[in-house]
């Protein structure tokens, strides 16, 4: 397969990218042993770039992430096409396809994020950091098998029209969906931050939900006003 120079170089950016990113899942303590991935679309081309199948974290690398097209196929004559890519890789392929304004997707196995899942019960919105983030509660996917897109399509059927950029996926864990990898990687972050307050809470008592105009408000605010405005503008 032929690449431009233009798209050459957006592939070893993503590369570069996803390989970093990897180790904040391991920072963030949201994946044990070789578990869990990060993908990334590459702008302007039909592929996303994973990391490979089983490999260490301490081993990844910009030139052993695997180069994929849409449909989950390694492209060959590129570093590291050789090697097994992620157990996830059809799951992540479904969602770059059906949903082409994802630019990153992340798995882990977090703890009190899996715990929600294996108990197939939604992350109920009740503090403003979910409200904030999520736009409402976290919903829970169907329980579906490993190893072919059965994943992605649960994933895309929970997501598609949802405010929330993560699923738990029934008796497995959290998937999380950004307009880039990196973003991908701090839902999975905020995903676990907010299971475990929200479990914690629920321990010492009954949970006071949100209203809706308040998660509305939060949500509205965070997205389109929080943080640093574009350069040039206020």
């Amino acid at each position: 397969m032929e690449f431009t120079a233009e798209i050459r170089a957006a592939i070893e950016d993503v590369r570069a990218e996803v390989a970093a990113l990897h180790g904040e899942l391991t920072r963030s303590e949201l994946v044990v042993w070789t578990g869990g991935n990060v993908s990334g679309r590459v702008p302007g081309a039909d592929l996303f770039v994973i990391k490979p199948s089983g490999v260490d974290y301490e081993d990844l690398r910009p030139e052993n992430m695997i180069l994929c097209t849409l449909d989950g196929i390694p492209v060959p004559g590129i570093p590291g096409s050789e090697a097994a890519a992620s157990s996830d890789t059809d799951a992540h392929a479904y969602v770059y396809r059906n949903m082409p304004e994802v630019g990153g997707v992340v798995h882990t196995h977090s703890t009190y994020a899996t715990a929600w899942a294996a108990r197939g019960e939604p992350i109920p919105c009740v503090i403003t950091a979910m409200a904030d983030e999520f736009g409402g509660e976290i919903p829970v996917g169907p329980f579906a098998i490993i190893g072919d897109d059965s994943i992605g399509r649960g994933i895309v059927q929970t997501l598609r029209g949802h405010r929330s950029r993560a699923v738990l996926m029934a008796n497995h864990g959290p998937f999380t969906i950004g307009k880039n990898a990196r973003d991908a990687v701090k839902a999975a972050v905020m995903v676990e931050d907010v299971a475990r307050t929200v479990h914690i809470a629920r321990s010492g008592g009954e949970l006071v939900p949100l209203r809706q105009e308040h998660i509305d408000a939060l949500f509205d605010r965070y997205q389109n006003v929080y943080g640093q405005a574009p350069e040039g503008q206020l």
